[in-house]
């Protein structure tokens, strides 16, 4: 039942991570098992082949905690593969009330998180504007076009696996600014399995050597550390606002005309400017039921 409960997670995660602005990390907070995570990871290291060859497989299966990532990770898979093309379409069709979903499931993370932090010293105090205006700056900056060659395909894999296990920087987002969302979203709907071996390749390299730093961090400066991501979380909001204008549009590399700069509105900015009903009522039921929701992970993640 833990295992199953743990696959369940990692749907979660596979489904925040497909939607660019999500953090999967996030959702690893909300349902407690960040820290396992992390440290399961980071004891995937040169001394498991060492530990296989003298002890046997099951041995170093345990070592790393196997069960548990063979679980989570089977669920971020299946999420990701079989949500991809609903979430495109989700968001592509009703991207009020989706953005107010996960808004507000962003929203009540930071507070879940913070109520986890003990904020003694200045120094904490300072990590969460640091956190903040990092995590903004990247969410201002204008995508690269890094063709989909295949060393770009495994660069973006490490980069953005980093940065899907950090709350509030999302992975998917990452891969927009370097260009190769869309490249990657296609390999998942066509199951291009040399670009997904490649992509996957990359995220093995970026696991293995970023997990090491964030979990060192998190066992030396807990306090500054989770406040730096709650800042990062926050930092994030203005990118998955609901009521946006899109200033210019970029063609992506199926000839797509997708948003490249867009400016935050009030709702009814919104119906003013674009001439399109704001769905005032139906955002905030769908930020409700994502606060409602994380809540009821919490309990969750309790028991």
């Amino acid at each position: 039942m833990n295992y199953l409960n743990t696959f369940f997670k990692g749907m979660a995660m596979g489904a925040a991570d497909v939607v660019p602005g999500v953090s999967g990390g996030t959702i690893a907070f909300i349902t407690g098992i960040y820290d396992t995570l992390l440290d399961s990871i980071r004891r995937i290291s040169p001394k498991v082949l060492v530990m296989w060859k003298k002890e046997g497989f099951k041995a170093a299966f345990n070592y790393i905690n196997g069960p548990f990532l063979l679980a989570l990770f089977s669920g971020i898979l299946l999420s990701i593969l079989t949500l991809a093309k609903g979430i495109t379409w989700a968001l592509d069709t009703h991207p009020i009330p989706v953005w107010s979903f996960f808004f507000g499931l962003i929203l009540v993370s930071v507070w879940h998180i913070l109520r986890q932090v003990k904020i003694a010293h200045l120094a904490q105090w300072m990590a969460l504007p640091v956190g903040m205006f990092f995590a903004y700056s990247i969410t201002i900056l204008n995508p690269l076009s890094m063709d989909p060659t295949s060393l770009n395909i495994v660069i973006a894999g490490s980069i953005a696996i980093s940065a899907m296990i950090l709350p509030g920087i999302s992975g998917s987002f990452i891969l927009l600014l370097l260009g190769m969302y869309t490249p990657i979203l296609a390999a998942v709907k066509s199951f291009d399995i040399v670009s997904l071996l490649l992509f996957a390749s990359g995220c093995v390299i970026g696991l293995l050597s970023f997990s090491h730093l964030l979990s060192w961090l998190l066992k030396q400066y807990r306090a500054i550390t989770l406040t730096f991501l709650v800042g990062l979380m926050i930092g994030t909001l203005p990118k998955i606002w609901p009521w946006k204008q899109t200033l210019s549009f970029r063609t992506n590399s199926s000839g797509e005309q997708v948003p490249l700069i867009q400016e935050n509105l009030t709702p009814q900015q919104f119906e003013a400017l674009t001439g399109n009903p704001s769905q005032i009522l139906i955002a905030v039921l769908m930020m409700s039921v994502a606060i409602i929701l994380v809540l009821a992970l919490e309990k969750w993640a309790e028991r």
